[in-house]
């Protein structure tokens, strides 16, 4: 297992390579937005299937998000993160190179854990995945995950703060005020029912 340091992580990132690094729900395969297709290969992931960015604080994803959602995102997001709630929005114009949907969207998350939030500062916001081959289950400890995916760089140091599990929550954001539920998680968003 090869343990990097926050520092490290970001000269392996600028080099075009995802790391791996636990997060409050599941640990995560990151890369800078303008290599996510490292993270399709390396999990053999469906390329209809988008990634997440994932950001150390509210502002730092908010130039991400279109000005129609804007308001609705800062109402949820100053209420549910940092935490376990991806939220997908309309990408804003200046954004839409970044985006891994077929529908100029993109899910947005802040991780309720001080390591991926001390990472994410460094490194600025990750496009992520979970850190698992597409289809397989995963692991929750850095020496699992490092079995499945033996050549990339791990966040150190380990053990890592537990985890619960569990994937985050989805909603989708329709129109002002109305948001659907896309995959039920640990977060239970009142503004649904």
């Amino acid at each position: 297992m090869n343990l990097i340091n926050c520092e490290s992580a970001l000269k392996t990132l600028k080099s075009g390579l995802p790391i791996i690094f636990p997060t409050d729900t599941l640990p995560a395969i990151g890369c800078l937005p303008k290599f996510s297709q490292i993270i399709y290969e390396f999990k053999k992931r469906d390329r209809n299937k988008p990634l997440i960015l994932m950001g150390s604080e509210q502002k730092t994803l908010l130039d991400y998000v279109h000005k129609s959602a804007k308001e609705d995102y800062e109402n949820i997001a100053s209420k549910y993160w940092p935490g376990a709630l991806t939220m997908v929005v309309p990408s804003s114009e200046r954004q839409t190179a970044i985006l891994t949907s077929n529908d100029l969207t993109l899910g947005l998350r802040i991780p309720n854990l001080d390591m991926a939030q001390a990472l994410l500062e460094i490194t600025g916001p990750l496009l992520t995945s979970s850190a698992n081959i597409s289809g397989l289950p995963g692991s929750i400890t850095a020496e699992g995950v490092a079995l499945d995916f033996p050549s990339i760089e791990i966040l150190g140091p380990i053990p890592w703060a537990k985890s619960s599990g569990k994937a985050s929550t989805i909603i989708s954001w329709k129109k002002s005020g109305d948001w659907s539920l896309i995959r039920e998680g640990e977060v239970l968003v009142r503004e649904l029912y």
